[in-house]
């Protein structure tokens, strides 16, 4: 029996490869596993802890104070014609809506045709997360600002009463940023804060804090003895990072939308006065190395003062409630999608999402800033 002659496999034509190629797998198919890798969302909360309203047919809203007023005693035959300091002092807060505030992308519907996974659904997606975190950096740095403001109420004559401004709470003692990643020194300023509050006739309604997300861990790792976690949720909240209920009757999100040492969210480099000193962990892109951009009212599309990067040098974290701040809505979040004639001509769709508002401090007795690294409270802008 003739022996048959074994093939050289080096010589044998390859079915998955590209014209004679070396890649034996160059035309097989990738094939959409149905997922997305969804980039860096993060969750937008501050449109639900503040005041919002919506506005038609105007430019801004006004919100009316009015301060307190004493109570005395009468004095037999005396006409009672109101309280000697009159009526109560009264000023207004105007909040203005800035300019339409747009995040758009055009899709070519040649690519839709060719793609095998819906492009539409996932570029509206990230629409809607741009305009969400413009939407929680405007509003946190409002808050921020109003922790720095006294009263719009000031009493005119000296039976009238002054009504009490924002605070500021240094977290720990120390000329070093990286305080404020004590859980220690957080907790007592936590406490700080809410006594503040409450000496200022604050709601204890509807109180919370926003950490960012280095700070809210911290706190944490350190529940074995300050009693933050729910005991009956403890194993597996702990785990999830969201474990804390409250402190001091204070509810505590994380984000990484707040101003934290004049950028958003956290602050890589060496130690200092104004870098908590945290090292890059490396490839974190440009979303965490961002610093607060420019957005004081002299800013085109800004009608609002949401100040600079120097203004948030020192801050760390905010403690408010609702009335702290609001947000005022012209027109809310939205996506709109080109079609017919323009479809034609340009042979593919705009999706644009759209959003006009504009926020600004409230009630400054409701507004509390964390700072640290400094025993000098951050100035009011």
């Amino acid at each position: 029996m003739a022996q048959q002659s074994s093939a050289n496999p080096t010589s044998l034509t390859n079915l998955g490869a590209a014209n004679f190629g070396t890649d034996n797998r160059a035309l097989y198919l990738d094939l959409f596993s149905g997922e997305m890798i969804k980039g860096f969302e993060y969750n937008a909360i501050a449109r639900d802890l503040v005041m919002k309203r919506t506005l038609k047919n105007g430019k801004s809203l006004q919100f009316i104070y009015t301060g307190r007023m004493n109570a005395e005693y009468h004095t037999r035959g005396n006409s009672i014609l109101g309280n000697s300091e009159g009526a109560p002092p009264v000023n207004e807060k105007t909040i203005t809506v800035d300019d339409l505030l747009i995040s758009s992308a055009f899709v070519y519907e040649l690519d839709e045709t060719l793609a095998h996974y819906d492009l539409r659904s996932e570029i509206s997606k990230k629409i809607g997360y741009a305009l969400a975190q413009k939407y929680d950096r405007l509003i946190f740095r409002a808050l921020t600002r109003g922790a720095r403001q006294a009263s719009p109420v000031q009493g005119s004559t000296a039976n009238s009463m002054e009504e009490p401004g924002g605070t500021q709470i240094r977290v720990g003692a120390t000329t070093n940023a990286s305080d404020a990643y004590d859980a220690g020194n957080l907790v007592n300023a936590f406490y700080d804060a809410a006594a503040a509050l409450d000496e200022k006739g604050v709601s204890s309604d509807g109180r919370v804090a926003v950490l960012n997300p280095r700070q809210y861990y911290a706190l944490i790792q350190d529940v074995g003895s300050n009693g933050l976690v729910n005991r009956d949720v403890q194993g597996s909240a702990l785990q999830s990072g969201q474990g804390i209920i409250e402190i001091a009757g204070i509810k505590i999100f994380k984000s990484m939308n707040i101003p934290f040492f004049s950028q958003y969210g956290t602050k890589y480099g060496t130690g200092s006065a104004t870098n908590p000193g945290k090292t890059d962990p490396g490839n974190t892109g440009d979303f965490v190395s961002e610093g607060v951009e420019d957005a004081r009212n002299s800013v085109t599309g800004i009608h609002n003062e949401y100040g600079q990067a120097s203004n948030f040098a020192n801050s760390c974290g905010l403690i408010f409630q609702k009335e702290g701040a609001a947000c005022v809505e012209a027109i809310g979040p939205q996506v709109q999608v080109t079609s017919g004639d323009v479809s034609v001509v340009y042979q593919g769709d705009v999706i644009l999402g759209r959003l006009a508002m504009g926020a600004d401090y409230l009630n400054p007795a409701a507004c509390v800033e964390l700072f640290a690294g400094t025993a000098t409270k951050p100035a009011a802008f």
